[in-house]
């Protein structure tokens, strides 16, 4: 006869020294829960498969603007020289081609065409791996999830919302480091970049869950998450260049890659977040009372 199998240890934090401190304090069960729901939901390969895809559809989205700017720069060097003073020249790999040699950029419509089907085609699958990620995080049945069509209805809808709010906080947020702006109009224009950000990842959480959301069971991630992504916006170009410049040594031209996989990882792993705080948040109150009557 075999052996019976051995029962799985418990994870640390359902352990009985875990267990005391997750009965005296619903702050100390929050910490513990969410540790414990990124194991479970394997959170981080989530983030993993997120930013791969939003690394796929970044990218033939930078063809795209290049294309565009080829369009738009050629025979206007005036028009040329403001947008090399902008904003835009802090974007991985454009920003460089900008600054070193404006006149590389070219416009193309097969480039173009090519850009934006493989742009909208790595989106999709992008906010696909969203919902599957999300709604794992809410512990929702396969047999009530949306079917595969329906899911890529809501993806492409999150594109529009998503790709709309990001040109609007990223103009918000290039004035931001124009040096003519006053620091209260900074501080305003700061503002309401993190609003709009609140309520598109609020907005996103609620369309891409398998489930009616409260706003109380929305808002405590999608702040943190809006707070996070508008500080990304600001501080992300010295960041990304941050990692290509380390890698650039080693690796050479694929540095900016290295430093795109990081933008994305960031993003993917803050927003994954928010929704775990969210369904920690939402498990506490029961599990804090059913450890303390234990």
């Amino acid at each position: 006869m075999t052996a019976p199998a051995k029962p799985p240890k418990p994870d640390w934090t359902s352990r009985a020294f875990a267990l005391r401190l997750r009965s005296r304090s619903r702050t100390i069960d929050f910490v513990f829960d969410g540790i414990d729901g990124f194991r479970r939901h394997r959170t981080g390969r989530h983030a993993a498969l997120l930013a791969h895809y939003g690394f796929l559809s970044i990218f033939p989205l930078l063809l795209v603007l290049t294309t565009i700017l080829g369009f738009v720069l050629q025979g206007d060097p005036g028009l040329r020289n403001r947008i090399i003073n902008s904003a835009l020249a802090n974007i991985p790999i454009i920003g460089q081609t900008l600054r070193v040699n404006p006149a590389d950029l070219h416009g193309n419509v097969v480039v173009l065409v090519v850009g934006l089907g493989g742009s909208l085609w790595a989106g999709t699958k992008t906010f696909v791996f969203a919902q599957t990620a999300i709604n794992d995080i809410w512990e929702i049945p396969d047999h009530q999830r949306p079917a595969i069509a329906a899911r890529r209805i809501r993806a492409l809808l999150a594109i529009a919302v998503v790709g709309v709010a990001q040109i609007g906080t990223a103009i918000v947020t290039g004035i931001i480091g124009v040096s003519g702006v006053s620091w209260l109009n900074r501080i305003l224009l700061a503002l309401s970049a993190v609003l709009i950000n609140v309520a598109v990842v609020a907005g996103s959480y609620r369309a891409l869950t398998a489930r009616h959301l409260t706003r109380r069971q929305l808002l405590p991630g999608a702040v943190g998450a809006g707070v996070s992504f508008a500080v990304l916006q600001v501080f992300g170009a010295t960041v990304v260049l941050h990692a290509i410049t380390n890698a650039a040594p080693v690796y050479g031209t694929f540095a900016s890659v290295i430093g795109l996989i990081t933008w994305m990882s960031l993003h993917s792993i803050v927003a994954l977040l928010g929704v775990e705080a969210n369904a920690a948040l939402d498990r506490v109150p029961q599990q804090t009372s059913t450890l303390t009557t234990s």
